[in-house]
Formats: structure tokens, C-alpha cells, sequence
């Protein structure tokens, strides 16, 4: 099954439209169900991703599918930037984004903005490093989007990139499958009474090129040197590479 042909909804329309509309739904829940979901291991994660950042130093950095800013915030947090740019295609999550960055006082570093990850409206060579965590899954076209941050990266800018990966090792593989497939959904329709959206991050995450494969995107999108780092058995990977 190629991966973007894998929609959060059976109607027609566009990958692009259907995410959208998705996370919009969503929006109010979110951060909840992450923390939930994932048993607060996500935040770990996300550390570990901007990690990889530290000895680059990035001043002026983008962040892609950036949701509700977690990985903005924490960015500010962690590193010694001047600007974060985070994007997305869901006025909705923005806004829930917008809010958390108000109480910690972050907005003279991070502004948000509504945009097109595949269509990104910056000049070529404007960033020193580029994130994106649990978005790339979500690209109507992959490749493209991929491109786009080759171009907006500075010479020698990184990137890096967090999103699930199908764990491998027995039992682990069947029972993260069970979880993701059966419990998932359930849980995302007691709360946030969208139980695609849920039933869409399992098909989603079966239908991605991770590990090798990736890593094979990114050499053919223009990047160097890239590298895969499996987290937690593998539920979960850290992708890096250069321009």
C-alpha cells in the first residue's frame, strides 16, 4: 500500500484536505491523548530528537507539521535559538499552539504560522536546522515535501525527523500492533469522538517507508550523511541528516 494513498477518511478528497479537517477535529484533544497514548514517552522523544540538534546550534529554525508546538517549545527550551518558525496545516492545532506559547512566555522566539508543508513560503537557503516530528507520515506527497526543506535549509543545515516505525522483535511487533490497531481507536473515540483519526495513525504508520527506506528518501531528496536511530524497540525513529 503506498503510503499516501493511506486517507483518515474513506470519501474523496485529497490526502491534504482529509488530514487537515482531521486534525482540526481533533485539535482540543490532542496533547491529552499524546501524553495518554504513548504513557508520556513521547516527551522523551521529542528531547532526544532536538538533542541531536545541540552541537549544530541552529539560530533560525523551522518546524514542520508543528501542531501544537511541543517540539517549539521545547526547542526554546533546550537550544540557544533566536527564531522558531512553526508551521501547519491546521489553523485549529495553531491555535491550541498559540495559547501554550502565550503562558510560557516563548512568543518573542516562536511565531506560528498557517502553511502547506509541500508548498513552503520561505526563500531557498533561510534555515540553519528544520524539525519535524510525527508529520512526514501525513504528506500527501512525500518526496516533494521533502524537497521543499532541502531548499529552505542553508548549506550544510540539518535536518531531523521523528515519526513512528513498525517494531520488528517478537512479541513486541504483535503487541504494539494490537494496541495501535484495536486500543487506539477506541480510545480516541471515547474522547475525542473521532475514532479515524485514530484508526488512520495505525494505517498510516504501516503504510510508511521508515527505517532503510527513508533513509533512502532522504538521499534521493538531496541530503547527506543521513542516519536512522530507532527509539523504544522501535515504535519510533530518529531520522538526521544535512544539506
Amino acid at each position: 500500500m503506498e503510503h499516501n494513498s493511506v486517507k483518515p477518511y474513506q470519501e474523496e478528497g485529497s490526502k491534504k484536505n482529509q488530514v487537515t479537517s482531521m486534525f482540526d477535529n481533533i485539535a482540543p484533544y490532542y496533547d491529552f491523548l499524546n501524553r495518554f497514548l504513548s504513557l508520556g514517552i513521547d516527551t522523551i522523544w521529542r528531547k532526544k530528537a532536538i538533542n541531536q540538534l545541540k552541537a549544530h546550534d541552529p539560530k533560525y529554525i523551522l518546524d514542520i507539521a508543528t501542531g501544537t508546538a511541543d517540539v517549539a517549545l521545547e526547542m526554546s527550551k533546550r537550544l540557544d535559538a533566536e527564531k522558531i518558525i512553526g508551521l501547519d496545516i491546521s489553523a485549529e492545532m495553531l491555535e491550541v499552539g498559540r495559547k501554550k506559547i502565550k503562558k510560557q512566555q516563548k512568543d518573542n522566539i516562536i511565531e506560528l504560522q498557517l502553511g502547506d508543508s509541500e508548498n513552503l513560503p520561505f526563500q531557498d537557503n533561510t534555515f540553519d536546522a528544520i524539525t519535524v516530528a510525527f508529520g512526514v507520515r501525513n504528506f500527501e506527497n512525500l518526496e516533494k515535501g521533502l524537497k521543499e526543506m532541502n531548499r529552505v535549509l542553508k548549506e550544510d543545515g540539518k535536518l531531523v525527523v521523528l515519526e513512528f516505525s513498525k517494531p520488528r522483535i517478537f512479541p513486541f511487533k504483535q503487541l504494539f500492533n494490537f494496541y495501535f490497531a484495536y486500543i487506539l481507536p477506541f480510545i480516541g473515540r471515547m474522547t475525542s469522538k473521532d475514532e479515524r483519526a485514530y484508526r488512520y495513525l495505525y494505517e498510516s504508520v504501516q503504510a510508511f517507508p521508515d527505517g532503510s527506506k527513508f533513509v533512502e528518501v532522504l538521499d534521493k531528496t538531496g541530503f547527506k550523511s543521513n542516519q536512522c536511530t530507532p527509539l523504544s524497540l522501535g515504535i519510533c525513529s530518529i531520522y538526521s541528516g544535512n544539506k
